[in-house]
């Protein structure tokens, strides 16, 4: 069975020119073409498909979307390893989404503020065993120790210093900017920085990460999908890691 590519067109929420854009790049092409030179689209065109829009919901490029397509060849893996991913951003987002309606409802009904109930869903301690297992209990203790004595206003500050990097580093790779050009070493230093402002971080107590660390951090971010889903998924993920390789070549010896 195949669809036309008004039909596919419509059921998937785009154009038509979209698809003959797709085509022309080499990302979906149609299974056959006929004789009144209409497209369409079989089953495998179509999970092909799918895997693009998800992957541009995820904010990469299109470049950088047919890298991952040529080197994640197994589609239904990597639709199960980005369905895991999907489960878990939903449950964390319901999360957020609770807290940030339970906070709403609290200020409006002149309430006293409970600093405790509004970071459900901001967990800093979901990767505490990767932690404690790569660099040690005390690099993770140290980090607890911090945060837990942030107020609720430097916490949410934090939160979104992170996720302006995260959205700055999504943006530089589905440009496909340069990961040793200047753009891209600005976010590297950024990145630096934020690392070094981090007590626990090997390195911070004097005065920034380890070579060592800031390098090992960027390959972790490729091999790990789940710290590879905040740049993007892994095309993302190898842009932040080469430039963040780049940086510590320039700047740290």
């Amino acid at each position: 069975m195949d669809w036309s590519i008004q039909e596919v067109a419509r059921l998937a929420g785009t154009t038509s020119r979209t698809l003959r854009h797709y085509a022309q790049l080499g990302i979906v092409h149609p299974s056959r073409i006929g004789a009144n030179g209409y497209r369409y689209y079989d089953e495998s065109a179509l999970v092909t498909l799918q895997r693009v829009l998800l992957l541009r919901e995820l904010g990469l490029g299109l470049p950088a979307i047919a890298g991952v397509l040529e080197n994640e060849t197994d589609a239904p893996g990597a639709l199960r390893s980005h369905l895991e991913w999907l489960q878990s951003e939903r449950d964390r987002l319901g999360r957020q989404i609770a807290s940030v309606r339970a906070t709403i409802e609290t200020m409006e009904g002149g309430e006293q503020l409970m600093a405790e109930n509004m970071f459900d869903g901001f967990d800093h301690t979901q990767y505490k065993e990767e932690v404690e297992e790569r660099w040690g209990a005390a690099a993770y203790a140290a980090s607890d120790r911090w945060w837990s004595s942030m107020s609720a206003e430097e916490k949410a500050d934090w939160q979104k210093r992170v996720s302006q990097l995260n959205a700055d580093w999504q943006s530089a790779a589905a440009r496909g900017v340069d990961p040793r050009g200047e753009e891209a070493q600005a976010l590297a230093g950024r990145h630096y920085d934020w690392l070094a402002g981090v007590p626990g971080t090997p390195g911070a107590s004097t005065g920034g990460p380890t070579k060592e660390y800031f390098v090992g951090l960027g390959e972790m971010y490729v091999a790990d999908e789940r710290f590879a889903a905040n740049y993007g998924g892994a095309a993302g993920a190898a842009f932040v890691r080469d430039a963040m390789a780049a940086y510590a070549d320039a700047h740290l010896g």
